[in-house]
């Protein structure tokens, strides 16, 4: 099956960070898919959902936030859980919020750029490949990557916290809590859903950022 590219095609979906870490990757994906019906199959939005992601509370212009969200390129679609660009920007603040978020965004882009020049697997035609092993091959080059950047990071700095106490005793670690785990009921899932897709958010969320990277250059 050609994709939107009139090739066959595989996406390959990743969260970044500015140190090229990558923490979510969905790959896959064959057929007529882009960046936009991808999301549909994708399960980056499940911690969210299902309430497992950490406490988001920030203000900005006097508006509260209680959700984080990715800078993204244009294709994506207006949701509160996405900051996008602006296109063609008018105005001074508007052109330093585009300039801003598509620096950082580049994040992602670096990320790719290292796996291809890390991997040339990647990085060559995979027309004859298996799409199950593809897959694998994708998978175990981007654990490896993570693994060079976690090993290039500062062997003093513990990234996940305070490392577990062992039991005295026994000189084991303790037992895992492997208590039930709570999931939220279909009205609270479909609250969220509706929270992620809110248009209105996103907008508001955007003009908030402009006002506020605007101030903090005045400032400067």
């Amino acid at each position: 099956m050609s994709g939107h590219k009139r090739v066959p095609t595989i996406l390959l979906e990743v969260v970044a960070s500015s140190d090229l870490w990558i923490w979510h990757a969905f790959f896959g994906v064959a057929g007529s898919n882009n960046d936009i019906n991808v999301l549909d199959r994708s399960r980056i939005f499940d911690d969210v959902l299902e309430g497992r992601t950490p406490e988001v509370n920030y203000n900005l212009n006097g508006n509260n936030y209680n959700i984080g969200y990715y800078l993204a390129d244009g294709i994506y679609p207006e949701w509160t859980t996405f900051m996008k660009t602006i296109p063609r920007p008018q105005g001074e603040k508007r052109k330093l919020f585009s300039k801003y978020q598509e620096s950082q965004r580049k994040d992602v882009e670096r990320a790719f750029d290292m796996l291809q020049s890390r991997f040339a697997i990647v990085h060559g035609p995979a027309r004859f490949w298996d799409r199950a092993d593809l897959a694998k091959i994708m998978r175990a080059s981007i654990i490896l990557h993570n693994m060079i950047v976690e090993d290039e990071r500062d062997t003093n700095a513990n990234p996940f916290g305070p490392l577990p106490s062992y039991d005295d005793a026994t000189n084991d670690l303790p037992p895992p809590n492997l208590g039930k785990e709570n999931l939220p009921s279909y009205e609270t899932y479909i609250e969220r859903i509706i929270q992620i897709r809110d248009r209105q958010k996103h907008r508001q969320l955007q003009s908030d950022l402009v006002g506020h990277i605007s101030s903090i250059r005045n400032s400067g």
